[in-house]
């Protein structure tokens, strides 16, 4: 057994799959919570569709990727922790799915998001094919660091509530800002709702996929 091993639900395995999707969920969910997403983000079913599960188990509250204490800075040890696990099973991902880590998008909503971007940009981190973020955040944590500039090339859609009372749209704002300012390609979009996820961003990233796959496919 990997000491990375984790709760994961997949979804289909495609004979001959054009990439790979996963998907971490939110605070107080499982990973169960995304499964209806991953048939929204992947229509056509070329994908191998994966959404994995929080290690933090906070007894009522249900699964958590780290400690929140306060919105932007995730408690260090159990976000650092987590970081450390949920990367190694990233690494190992590609023995599962066939799929080079090259050719897998990375996305998440709430905590889920704030793990993806960490997981995509932190120094040393390899870059997966796309980084789809919703309604979540840069974190920032003592013991890790970011690194967009060594990820220019990782295009990244972000969507977040204007309404969100839980992680104000300024965190969308500012994450978009500083990735632009590192030189990366951000597609960011705002809906007039809470903390949510919009179906018409979900629709629009699932139309840009197959494109952003097929280009790094090719290169």
């Amino acid at each position: 057994m990997s000491q990375h091993e984790l709760r994961y639900r997949m979804g289909r395995r495609p004979a001959e799959p054009a990439g790979a999707l996963v998907l971490l969920h939110g605070r107080g969910a499982d990973e169960l919570d995304l499964v209806p997403l991953l048939d929204e983000l992947d229509p056509d079913g070329r994908l191998v569709a994966i959404t994995l599960g929080a290690p933090l188990r906070l007894g009522p509250l249900g699964y958590h990727w780290y400690v929140s204490r306060e919105v932007g800075y995730p408690d260090p040890a159990t976000f650092l922790e987590t970081y450390r696990r949920v990367g190694g099973w990233l690494d190992e991902l590609p023995a599962l799915t066939g799929v080079g880590y090259d050719q897998t998008v990375l996305g998440g909503f709430s905590q889920g998001a704030v793990m993806s971007y960490a997981l995509a940009l932190g120094r040393g981190r390899p870059s997966p094919a796309a980084l789809v973020a919703m309604s979540g955040f840069i974190p920032a944590a003592t013991g890790f660091e970011l690194d967009p500039a060594g990820h220019q090339e990782l295009p990244v859609w972000i969507g977040h509530g204007t309404l969100d009372p839980i992680m104000p749209v300024s965190f969308g704002r500012a994450a978009a800002g500083a990735l632009r300012a590192a030189g990366l390609h951000v597609d960011y979009r705002e809906s007039a709702m809470g903390h949510s996820i919009d179906r018409a961003f979900v629709d629009h990233v699932a139309r840009s996929l197959p494109g952003v796959l097929q280009r790094r496919q090719a290169a």
